[in-house]
């Protein structure tokens, strides 16, 4: 960890917490306009990993190029930021990425079904896995469990 990665995530919790990030190394053709005609699409923050991050690195540079990109998860990624954790989830559905209008839906139940958590501790991300990386099946009977 660098010497600064206790500001580094100070920073980038009091800006992100309680929002959601799409990590993406470019979306499909059309997918981004779909994104931004679903309820809340254009509310996600974008983080294109192709552009080569700051240097010295912001705090969104450092927490998806130190430590979300190196979970190895297949992109295009949805991160649900919290006060002191992060939950991500690919959004690759067979061999791209699914359909926008499906963001909706695994952002409800996103802290349940993850397939991989970083929990803040003393100045470092800890990760956690959650569910297999091959399922990524949107469970509409989780919804109606709610």
């Amino acid at each position: 960890m660098p010497a600064n990665s206790d500001s580094l995530l100070d920073r980038f919790f009091t800006r992100f917490a309680r929002r959601s990030i799409i990590v993406h190394a470019g979306f499909p053709e059309g997918y981004f306009a779909e994104l931004l005609k679903q309820p809340g699409g254009g509310g996600h923050f974008r983080v294109d990993v192709r552009i080569a991050p700051s240097n010295p690195p912001s705090p969104m540079d450092w927490v998806i190029h130190k430590q979300v990109l190196t979970l190895d998860l297949p992109l295009p990624l949805l991160i649900k930021v919290g006060e002191e954790e992060l939950y991500i989830r690919h959004l690759v559905q067979g061999k791209t990425a699914g359909h926008p209008s499906e963001i909706l839906w695994m952002m409800d139940c996103l802290g349940e079904r993850y397939h991989a958590r970083l929990r803040r501790s003393r100045g470092s991300l800890l990760a956690e896995r959650g569910m297999d990386v091959s399922d990524n099946r949107i469970d509409y009977d989780f919804y109606n469990e709610s």
